[in-house]
């Protein structure tokens, strides 16, 4: 089971705004910066903007610059350590898209994560059966070998572990769609241990599960979104594409999709109702 050290992603990402509010605070311009240290601005913006990692040396002399004490050092330097450490979907790098392994390192270390979907059942709670069914349904567009489908099966498996299973959990809310429980992927026999598999995750103390049933009213038309809340940082959502992904972390469009989320929320059904819908769809996949 990965272990949960922090997530490199949050910490590089808060070593930098920690690095912006320190010069901020001295009133200095990123060009200043750079004209006393030696270096070029676009050093200075790429290691606020955790685009580029900082040395050990680089962070002294910023610090020293900016006049923090050696309590704050001590602060940087554990943030610029645990930063330089691998997080363990890294090893699936070269099979799993940019955009999503940055997603996965801010999930890492979130505290909250409201997941909209309506298509398919989320990932975090999907079996490894139905999870290789939906990556190979999408084979013949974004071109994935055997190998690429076996190696974000075991991403995927490696992601439920590493969240649901962490020492500190983030509290996990779902909202599904009543179609994601009826479009098959695979035989009646894969869908029916999926929906038994999002009855049994239902249960757990950290999660959420409800579904907006067909009947009811649709009150968004929107398409599936995560809303994250990594600790020490702002909320960010994360939309997921074809071929690309996209994050949104301006403030006000954050508050329009949490807000999208409580409306999607107000019209879903009760947990308890959820799971009897789920039980009645599980039946329907009769092997």
């Amino acid at each position: 089971m990965p272990s949960h050290q922090g997530s490199p992603t949050v910490r590089r990402l808060r070593l930098g705004q920690e690095l912006r509010f320190l010069r901020e605070r001295q009133k200095l311009t990123g060009s200043a910066v750079a004209a006393e240290l030696g270096w070029s601005a676009s050093k200075v913006s790429r290691i606020e903007a955790s685009k580029t990692m900082p040395s050990a040396e680089d962070v002294e002399s910023m610090a020293k610059l900016y006049r923090a004490g050696e309590a704050k050092l001590d602060e940087l330097f554990g943030l610029l350590r645990d930063a330089d450490q691998p997080g363990w979907w890294e090893d699936y790098q070269n099979v799993l898209p940019e955009e999503y392994t940055r997603f996965l390192g801010l999930e890492a270390e979130a505290e909250r994560e409201r997941n909209w979907e309506p298509q398919l059942v989320p990932g975090l709670l999907q079996t490894e059966d139905y999870a290789r069914e939906v990556i190979q349904a999408a084979r013949g567009i974004i071109r994935i070998t055997h190998g690429g489908v076996r190696s974000r099966v075991e991403a995927r498996v490696e992601r439920q572990r590493a969240v649901l299973h962490r020492p500190d959990p983030p509290m996990l809310s779902f909202i599904l769609d009543e179609s994601a429980l009826m479009r098959r992927y695979g035989e009646p026999s894969v869908m029916r241990a999926q929906m038994e598999h999002l009855l049994e995750m239902s249960m757990l103390p950290q999660v959420s599960v409800r579904v907006l049933a067909l009947e009811g009213f649709h009150p968004i038309g929107t398409g599936a979104f995560i809303h994250l809340r990594p600790v020490g940082l702002d909320d960010v959502v994360y939309l997921e594409h074809l071929y690309t992904a996209q994050f949104v972390e301006d403030r006000w469009r954050v508050a329009g999709y949490e807000t999208a989320y409580d409306d999607i929320a107000s019209h879903a059904l009760d947990e308890d109702e959820s799971r009897v819908l789920i039980q009645r769809r599980a039946m329907q996949w009769r092997p």
